[in-house]
């Protein structure tokens, strides 16, 4: 048992884990969203059970430490970078050697004790709940976080709920289907992440490079090293081969705010990610683009909104599921 004991009154606290590509991040919350302790680490090539152990090392830095009189937390929430398979509590994370079918479940109900609840969700999922908790969409019960980063993922909350689908996997929304023909590039990454994530940013202005020969500017001099800043860099200082790519990006944000304002008529959509970031500044654009594509009396009615919480929202998201796992009891989900 990892918890400990605390003197004199004791508060109600949950344990939030975000299980990142890169690191992982714990923090013990009150139920208001206050962060009593918070610690995190560098995975730094770990894989397989490795990062299990950091996950349980940096769970125990947290709650060992005399943190405002906590005892011992009610429930964990956990975070992934990836797939959870809720029916046999295992994680498919492509991120992370070795977890291409994680017990994490297993793990965490072990390292807690049997009176702690556990729920584990993906990382799109803790998004859009820390984000109507604590952020931009506080309050809204039916919200859409649209993840642009080095992929493109969307945690959707309808009615209050997280939708997850029949195999766990909605929200998936990088393999939209926003234009065609179909090129074979898309079956790795899908249409929509291969056109407007951050690598695809990068990638659609080789395209471009390939199909304008006579283009000559700061993109063809940097090609061998192009990064997405580099794009947005050159946009910004009006290179016309570079504004072609990021209206390309804008495009394809603005239709698939389009599909889901027709298709989950939602109170807001939050974009969040590294290259939102640099693309907060296109918004309007983008909500001229979905009013073009989009069901005409939901999408004016859909507010746009850049994430608040950074790099925050799924570890507060976490926090959010550890809470809900506690109302769930004694039917934890998992």
């Amino acid at each position: 048992m990892l918890f400990i004991r605390s003197q004199g009154t004791v508060q109600m606290t949950v344990l939030g884990i975000d299980v990142g590509g890169t690191k992982i991040a714990a923090a013990l919350f009150r139920p208001d969203g206050e962060i009593l302790r918070r610690e995190q680490a560098v995975l730094g090539g770990r894989g397989g059970a490795e990062v299990g152990a950091l996950i349980r090392d940096v769970a125990r830095r947290v709650l060992g430490a005399p943190a405002a009189r906590s005892g011992p937390p009610r429930a964990i929430g956990a975070i992934v970078p990836g797939i959870y398979g809720s029916a046999k509590g295992r994680v498919w994370a492509p991120n992370i050697p070795g977890w291409e079918d994680y017990p994490l479940l297993e793990e965490l109900r072990e390292l807690a004790g049997a009176d702690v609840a556990v729920a584990i969700d993906s990382d799109r999922a803790g998004y859009i709940l820390g984000e109507t908790w604590l952020g931009a969409a506080r309050g809204a019960t039916n919200a859409i976080f649209l993840a642009v980063g080095t992929g493109i993922g969307a945690g959707i909350l309808v009615g209050g709920q997280v939708l997850r689908g029949a195999r766990d996997i909605a929200g998936a929304t990088g393999w939209l289907a926003l234009d065609r023909p179909y090129r074979p590039g898309y079956r790795e990454v899908g249409c929509f992440e291969y056109n407007a994530s951050g690598p695809g940013i990068v990638r659609v202005a080789r395209d471009y490079l390939v199909d304008t020969p006579s283009y000559a500017g700061p993109l063809r001099q940097g090609s061998e090293a192009l990064t997405t800043a580099m794009v947005f860099e050159a946009a910004d200082a009006g290179d016309p081969l570079a504004t072609r790519v990021i209206d390309n990006a804008v495009a394809f944000w603005g239709m698939a705010v389009a599909n889901y304002a027709s298709l989950f008529d939602p109170e807001i959509v939050i974009f969040g990610g590294g290259v939102f970031g640099p693309a907060a500044k296109y918004l309007d654009r983008i909500r001229e683009e979905a009013l073009v594509w989009g069901q005409p009396i939901s999408t004016p009615q859909v507010r746009l909104a850049v994430s608040t919480l950074g790099g925050d929202a799924g570890l507060l998201g976490a926090g959010q599921l550890a809470l809900r796992a506690i109302d769930s009891q004694p039917a934890v989900r998992g």
